[in-house]
Parts: structure tokens; C-alpha cells; sequence
């Protein structure tokens, strides 16, 4: 399945959610990874984010994941720099982007 979302970073942070993005941990991509995520690509234009993650199941995913320690510490170290934040509670899963077009 392919899902979007919409995160939004702090004003004036932009430079250290990039470099926090050179430095996500290994242990966490490859939670990622079991989880079920295939690619998961993050675009950025000003403070606005934009995530497409190609996955298994995304709600079985964010489950995967919400109780992890290595995703507990770095979506504390995003909360620092996120004004709008991924949502890994048991709403999450229905706050993705709804799609509008796509050439097939």
C-alpha cells in the first residue's frame, strides 16, 4: 500500500531536522524495515513536509512501532523539532492524505 502524510517542522529548525535525517539510527531503519515499510521518502518545501511510504500495512506498522524504544527516542527528538508530528497512536493509521489524481 502507499500512504501520505503531512508533518510540518518548527520555524527555524529546517537545518536540524535535516541533519537529524543524515543521522537516523540503523537499529531504527531496520525496525522500519520489519515492520513492513518498502521506502518511506520525506520531501520538503519550506517548514511543510510531505511523506510517501510504500508499506505493508501502514496501521500494522505504526503498531509495530509505537512501542519501540529506538522510535520512542527519535520521535521524541522530532517532537523537539516538529510542529505538526507523525502519529503513531491508534488514530494514526486515518490520518494519512487522501489521494485526489494519479496517472496510472
Amino acid at each position: 500500500m502507499r500512504v501520505a502524510l503531512h508533518t510540518r517542522i518548527r520555524p527555524g529548525r529546517e537545518r536540524e531536522y535535516e541533519q537529524a535525517h543524515r543521522e537516523v539510527p540503523a537499529e531504527l531503519v531496520e525496525a522500519i524495515r520489519r515492520a513492513g515499510a518498502h521506502e518511506w521518502t520525506i520531501w520538503r518545501s519550506g517548514p511543510e513536509l510531505f511523506h510517501l511510504i510504500e508499506c505493508d500495512d501502514y496501521e500494522a506498522l505504526l503498531a509495530s512501532l509505537a512501542d519501540l524504544p529506538v522510535n520512542i527516542a527519535w520521535q521524541a527528538r522530532m517532537g523537539e523539532l516538529l510542529e505538526v508530528s507523525h502519529d503513531y497512536s491508534g488514530e494514526g493509521g486515518a490520518k494519512t492524505l487522501p489521494a485526489v489524481w494519479r496517472l496510472p
